[in-house]
């Protein structure tokens, strides 16, 4: 079956957000790149229907997923970095370019392997499933790839996303169904409030007060100087 134009843009648009996440060490394009991703699947679910054929139920989850996905933990993210005062990637354990061609890899192999599925043309849409699996498999991809922590909520964002586009078939007949996986956007909302409590409570565990002043005897002691109290000076 053949994809509808606008959705074959919309599902080339999230793979591209897929590599871009990948290949940049900016905290907060990547957060921005998945607060976009989050509004293409908000759409997507109406696009596949008709915008003039969309049920009350699509309607509510193409409005719930567009809240959470691409403005709630977004903004809390962004949040995230600017208390904990993270901009980059520095160091990441699987370097920028290595990381595109590997996902490169990947999505080749995912649309190879969903070739074969049965679930390939669902929706008249051909290549929903394939591009699922790659979102999938580039999110685990980034989790696994960097160190900062915020970065690694985002790649569980983006893996989220594509666990939503395999249960988008299910969004015609059960929509609530695919509304419940908002928990783990919930879940990932949860993830960065511990990232920025254990950075913070860092930071103060880390301040020390100098200690206080002495004086006379106390203060030659503690510098090892000869005291010069006449009641000590024959000790």
């Amino acid at each position: 079956m053949a994809t509808p134009p606008l959705a074959g843009v919309l599902l080339i648009l999230v793979i591209l957000i897929d590599l871009f996440a990948l290949g940049t060490s900016r905290l907060n394009a990547i957060i921005r790149a998945v607060a976009l991703q989050g509004a293409l699947l908000a759409a997507l679910p109406l696009v596949l229907a008709g915008w003039r054929g969309a049920e009350p139920e699509l309607l509510l989850l193409a409005a719930g997923t567009l809240a959470i996905k691409a403005f709630a933990v977004p903004r809390l993210l962004l949040w995230a970095i600017r208390e904990a005062a993270i901009r980059r990637e520095v160091d990441p354990l699987l370097g920028f370019v290595p990381s595109l061609l590997l996902a490169g890899a990947g999505i080749g192999l995912c649309f190879a392997v969903s070739a074969g599925l049965p679930m390939r043309g669902v929706q008249g849409v051909t290549y929903l499933i394939p591009t699922a699996l790659s979102t999938t498999f580039c999110g685990l991809l980034l989790i696994v790839a960097r160190r900062k922590a915020i970065t690694q909520v985002a790649g569980f964002l983006i893996l989220e996303n594509g666990v939503y586009l395999v249960g988008l078939p299910l969004a015609f007949e059960m929509p609530w169904m695919v509304e419940a996986g908002a928990l783990l956007d919930l879940l990932a909302g949860i993830f960065v409030m511990g990232i920025v409590v254990y950075h913070i409570t860092r930071e103060f565990s880390s301040i020390e007060a100098p200690p206080a002043p002495t004086r006379g005897p106390e203060r030659a002691a503690a510098a090892g100087l000869p005291s010069l109290d006449p009641t000590t000076r024959g000790c």
